[in-house]
């Protein structure tokens, strides 16, 4: 199945019980310690490899320090200036920078501002409440013509609560529309046992292609 359309699969018009649904910074912390994150999945830096600096952020140092455990990639860590309490851990190499802080504590006189996103499992952990702040932000960190691949997911948000969350089409062209050119690539079958543990009957990841329109 390489799209809902396709499998008879209808996009919901809204996010269900999902509206008001907020994890809370501790327990986003808790998933990462239990290992419960239900999107996370093991891949490889390939921006990196090809050459390319790559910048994340994630509030869990065990997330950012797994990583650079996983890649076996050594790493120092140093403060940042104007964020208390946040770290950037960077590869010695030197084209890798994880910031360990709330991603809302970000701006581009801190990071600088980018020519490529790739936006998987980010959008789809933020609170639904929180999705208009944080669409803003990624807005003022793109340069002109950059690129933003965005990958949500669809499923049925009335028989799961997220994340990951369900964000609806519609959502996305009322987030970043009137900034970017908004391009539906594809939708793919990531159906899983785990989504069907979760009730699901079906489970699509949807990408998209976002370009910054001046």
């Amino acid at each position: 199945m390489t799209s809902a359309d396709a499998a008879g699969v209808l996009e919901h018009s809204d996010i269900g019980a999902q509206k008001n649904r907020v994890v809370t910074e501790e327990e986003w912390l808790q998933k990462w310690e239990m290992h419960n994150i239900g999107f996370h999945k093991e891949q490889g830096h390939p921006l990196a490899d090809m050459g390319h600096c790559v910048v994340g952020v994630e509030v869990s140092e065990q997330a950012l320090k797994e990583f650079f455990a996983e890649h076996s990639l050594p790493y120092s860590e140093e403060p940042v200036p104007g964020i208390p309490g946040a770290k950037k851990l960077q590869s010695t190499s030197g084209n890798i920078s994880l910031y360990c802080c709330s991603i809302y504590d970000l701006s581009s006189s801190i990071v600088g501002k980018f020519d490529g996103f790739w936006d998987r499992g980010a959008l789809v952990a933020v609170n639904p409440c929180d999705r208009q702040r944080y669409a803003g932000l990624m807005i003022t960190l793109m340069e002109e013509n950059s690129s933003y691949l965005l990958v949500t997911v669809s499923y049925d948000p009335n028989r799961h609560k997220g994340p990951p969350f369900y964000v609806p089409e519609s959502e996305i062209k009322s987030l970043f529309g009137s900034h970017c050119e908004i391009k539906h690539l594809e939708k793919v079958d990531d159906f899983s046992e785990r989504h069907r543990q979760w009730g699901l009957d079906y489970f699509l990841e949807v990408l998209y292609l976002l370009k910054l329109v001046s």
